[in-house]
């Protein structure tokens, strides 16, 4: 990767040998205690989440098992379906009520997300969750219960019987939708081919909304923006769809020795230990049957552990291929892709995308944390870029470079928010930003740096430095737009340039200017193990950071999360010890804006001698100026602050010092 965009601390030739700082007249923007913050934490470690980042002594989180049947009609795009929820209070509390999120309420005409721009629409009962009937057990028996559906939200109310600590309840929906062609907030669809219709299900069945420690009940309505916010457990699912049609899904197919023929099951066998693409079914098999079946209906049945959703997709136009993905332990899983024949046409792509995901995972569970997973799947269709726990929606048209960087992306998904569990609704950058900086090294590490750098959406290869570009993003969207707006209050123009620029483009700065790589990659990693399969804050993640990598780093959240302030480093002044060039350089660099940042230095002597160095960020807490003396023996040439371009420096016009 370029130097500029997988930033690198150097230290060359003679190192500074003193620093230190003096106060000067205050400069107007620089007030060193508003980022210098000893009392940043708002709240003391507890029992629950400690005050080291890790989960409490007593951390709790509850539990949602779910068996889901459904069918679709690919006549009337109708699914019908009942879910069966058996939800674990692991809480202290008494829950008097349960609340579940019906996301394909965001459909309705008069859903919130809709009436913010046309609040006049009238209901339209044909959008939207069906609900015919909510059940609950009671002594072995089920029993009707009355509910209550606002937009996204159903609340079953328990007047006489609440869910005592420690307690199991379960409910029994019926319920029904019909897809539509764009539908879940764009989450899923349907789209027509050559060879027949492809259809996306997510966001397909009522799920439970999160109990926690730190909100009580989860209830943000689904508007748009902010996406999932899931407890964990196991999830049983079966769609039964007319015989012929190829169903991928999230999870193991535990009954494809009954649904699929021999010629695809015998093929898909060779690829679970196969490195190189194994066509399970080509093209040139679009016309035959996928299931032993070829009339009548197929049930297909998956089953996933540990998971926060799942999501299928259907299709009879389905290419199908498949390798083995090597994991830590000599353990293995499968990578999958399918696509139309139309993903084909004109581009080596698609074709390319079950190696490209194979890629990314053995990536990511050897740096990080191993996949889960018995396999992963890219899907082509028409969402154009949507994640589930080892699933993908990907857009069915794209070059490699896009290719790569939508399987890398959307499976990275699969480590934030599907293991490490964040909130999406209220804390994009955990889940977009995280995933888009650990895409960053991927792509610097496949077939050599094939696809390297990674650049995200607008951000285009080659366009520039990305501490650059940073500065008017961070300009222009100012204090009401922060890393830590929830997205739905968020300007959507902001939403990708701060959630996955500005949140990957901080931990960038972290690894390689702040921290080192050593340090950055223990502490990140320690947060992952720490936090998979649980429920994490940011305050988690900070002190997670701190702790592992030893350092306080409140004066980063404080500038980069909680608020933009920019950076503007100056340098102001260059003098010589006693006046004599022989004994040293003595440089002033000024802080002229609210964030601060190591000073990283380069100064060129006359005998051709150069000085690289780092000044730690700490000399900002004694004012908005600095001093340090640099080893030099002859006349300074020059002195370039971030020579580099790997600080997002808002005016370079006073980087660079010649005398």
């Amino acid at each position: 990767m370029k130097k500029h965009v997988l930033i690198k601390s150097t230290y060359r030739g003679l190192l500074i040998v003193m620093l230190g700082a003096f106060a000067l007249p205050a400069v107007c923007q620089y007030h060193p205690k508003e980022i210098f913050n000893p009392d940043f934490y708002r709240h003391p470690g507890s029992e629950w989440r400690s005050a080291s980042g890790k989960p409490g002594a007593n951390y709790w989180q509850n539990r949602a098992d779910y068996i889901v049947k459904a069918s679709f009609d690919t006549a009337s795009q109708a699914l019908k379906g009942n879910v069966e929820i058996q939800y674990s209070n692991q809480s202290p509390e008494v829950l008097d009520e349960l609340w579940l999120q019906l996301d394909q309420n965001t459909n309705r005409l008069d859903s919130r997300g809709n009436r913010q721009t046309n609040p006049d629409a009238q209901p339209d009962d044909a959008l939207g969750y069906i609900i015919r009937e909510v059940r609950l057990e009671q002594d072995g028996k089920w029993i009707k219960i009355p509910y209550s559906i606002e937009d996204t939200r159903m609340q079953i109310r328990f007047a006489k019987r609440p869910v005592k600590a420690g307690q199991l309840v379960k409910l029994s929906i019926d319920y029904a939708y019909t897809l539509q062609k764009s539908g879940g907030g764009g989450r899923s669809g349907y789209m027509d081919t050559k060879n027949g219709k492809l259809y996306e299900f997510s966001y397909w069945y009522p799920r439970m909304c999160v109990y926690d420690d730190y909100y009580g009940w989860n209830t943000l309505p689904f508007i748009g923006s902010g996406e999932m916010y899931l407890d964990y457990g196991h999830i049983d699912y079966s769609v039964t769809v007319p015989a012929g049609l190829l169903v991928v899904g999230t999870g193991k197919l535990v009954n494809e020795s009954e649904v699929l023929n021999a010629r695809l099951l015998g093929r898909l066998v060779n690829a679970r230990s196969s490195d190189a693409t194994v066509m399970v079914r080509p093209a040139r098999e679009l016309n035959q049957p996928v299931t032993k079946k070829s009339t009548g209906l197929v049930t297909w049945h998956f089953q996933m552990d540990s998971t926060r959703d799942v999501a299928w997709a259907l299709s009879k136009a389905f290419i199908w291929d498949a390798a083995r993905i090597n994991l830590p332990e000599g353990k293995t899983a499968l990578a999958q892709s399918v696509y139309p024949i139309e993903s084909t046409a004109g581009s080596i792509a698609w074709p390319r995308s079950t190696q490209f995901l194979k890629a990314s995972i053995e990536h990511y569970s050897e740096k990080w944390f191993p996949f889960p997973y018995d396999v992963a799947t890219s899907v082509a269709g028409p969402v154009g870029g949507m994640e589930f726990p080892g699933l993908a929606f990907n857009g069915w048209k794209a070059d490699p470079y896009i290719m790569f960087l939508l399987d890398s992306h959307e499976i990275g998904h699969t480590w934030f928010p599907m293991i490490v569990g964040s909130d999406e609704r209220r804390y994009p950058f955990m889940d977009e930003g995280f995933n888009t900086f650990i895409n960053i090294l991927a792509h610097e590490t496949f077939n050599k740096g094939e696809f390297a750098p990674k650049r995200d959406g607008e951000y285009a290869p080659g366009k520039g430095y990305p501490a650059d570009e940073i500065v008017e993003v961070i300009k222009s969207s100012g204090e009401d737009n922060t890393l830590m707006t929830p997205p739905d209050a968020m300007k959507r123009e902001y939403v990708h340039p701060l959630a996955y620029f500005k949140s990957a483009l901080g931990l960038t700065l972290l690894r390689d200017v702040i921290l080192g790589p050593d340090k950055f990659d223990y502490a990140f990693r320690q947060y992952i193990h720490n936090w998979a399969f649980k429920h994490p804050r940011p305050d988690d993640f900070f002190r997670s950071m701190e702790n592992g990598a030893g350092e306080d780093l409140s004066w980063f959240w404080q500038g980069w999360y909680y608020h933009n302030w920019q950076l503007d480093q100056a340098v102001v002044a260059l003098d010589y010890e006693k006046g004599d060039p022989a004994k040293g350089a003595i440089i002033k660099v000024e802080n002229k804006q609210q964030m601060v940042m190591p000073i990283i230095v380069a100064v060129k002597e006359t005998n051709g001698q150069e000085h690289c160095f780092t000044v730690p960020v700490d000399v900002w807490q004694k004012g908005p100026t600095a001093t340090f003396h640099v080893n030099s023996t002859t006349r300074v040439v020059s002195v370039i602050l971030d020579p580099e371009h790997q600080l997002p420096d808002m005016d370079r016009s006073n980087n660079e010092y010649k005398p």
